[in-house]
């Protein structure tokens, strides 16, 4: 791994600096990030002071925060020598697998699958591994049951994770096709009619969809595909009367649908299919009084054989880390009766 690489290792005494030496100035730069963003945002979840002295980084606090920040800056390194990208999301995902942060979410065992990029969802264009525990029990769920929930607040990846199996699921031929969907359901505001044909008074509530396709697949084999049917994005309304066969099927925002649309859905599940549905119970933007479908789902089938429940918290959001602490501070507000 990248640790090896590194020389001296992380000094075990109380020393107030840590000295790290990269033998590959090329994959420093790559693990700097652009203008050091990447070791700033190190300094910011971990605690300490990161200065780069030539081809060395030299990390300044206390023992305990400087040894997790040495681990991390080391495997984020040993997977570039292999090869492997390393996102902006990726940093907080080791720091926060490796007990650096004060959200410690993982185990050696967790970090071991990470680094090693043992877990992984594979696509035309691009590789992404799951960055939690929940993401990681998640992704298993989608691969082994024919029927999973996923269910949490925003930003936790439920809907990138699924996109991305599905995609992962068709391109090695094990479904036929791709089918999406949401409820078309403005979200607490009335925009009025909108201009346009069908398509395009629909695409707006189905942009989300159209953007995490487009991370996994070239544009030209999207738009094929697209048009030979064999990616559909409609909405939830439009699932009526059919019967989805050999299609991994994905509902978005399973929270906007009612009781009675999301039967309708879960009986659209045909021969050879998948299904997956993500919702966030604290962003239902139905009328007042009317349930929402994806509660009731969950009272209903739990504990039904061949359905699975993954569910993520605010530590699992993986978008910027102001929005955890926005997520958390609202379940306070909830939990106090705000």
């Amino acid at each position: 791994m990248g640790i090896s690489a590194l020389t001296p290792p992380p000094a075990p005494d109380g020393s107030t600096e840590t000295h790290l030496e990269f033998a590959d100035n090329r994959l420093l730069v790559d693990l700097c990030g652009e203008y050091d963003r990447n070791l700033t945002h190190i300094e910011s979840l971990t605690g300490v002071q990161i200065v780069r002295r030539g081809n060395q980084l030299v990390l300044m606090g206390p023992p305990e925060a400087r040894q997790p920040a040495a681990d991390v800056l080391g495997t984020i390194y040993g997977m570039l020598q292999q090869g492997r990208t390393v996102e902006f999301g990726d940093i907080a995902a080791l720091i926060r697998l490796r007990g650096a942060a004060p959200e410690d979410d993982g185990s050696p065992e967790q970090l071991e699958m990470f680094r090693a990029g043992k877990l992984e969802i594979r696509t035309r264009k691009k590789t992404i591994s799951p960055r939690t525990r929940a993401q990681q029990a998640y992704t298993r769920a989608l691969m082994e049951n024919e029927l999973n929930f996923g269910i949490g607040p925003a930003g936790t990846g439920k809907t990138y994770i699924a996109v991305a199996v599905a995609v992962h699921m068709f391109a090695e031929g094990h479904v036929d096709r791709i089918i999406l969907s949401r409820p078309a359901v403005e979200a607490g505001e009335r925009l009025g009619f909108l201009p346009g044909d069908m398509k395009e008074k629909i695409d707006p509530y189905m942009q989300p969809l159209y953007d995490a396709l487009n991370d996994f697949l070239p544009g030209r084999q999207l738009q094929k595909l697209m048009e030979e049917r064999r990616i559909e994005i409609a909405p939830l309304a439009f699932m009526r009367g059919r019967t989805l066969a050999n299609a991994f099927v994905v509902l978005d925002e399973a929270q906007n649908a009612t009781e009675m649309q999301m039967k309708m859905f879960l009986t659209r599940l045909g021969e050879g299919s998948r299904m997956a549905i993500t919702g966030d119970r604290s962003q239902v933007d139905l009328p007042r009084g009317v349930q929402s479908g994806l509660r009731a789902a969950e009272r209903i089938l739990d504990g039904v054989e061949g359905i699975g429940f993954s569910y993520f918290t605010a530590a699992d959001v993986v978008r910027h880390p102001l929005v955890a602490r926005i997520i958390a501070a609202y379940d306070r507000d909830d939990a106090a009766g705000g």
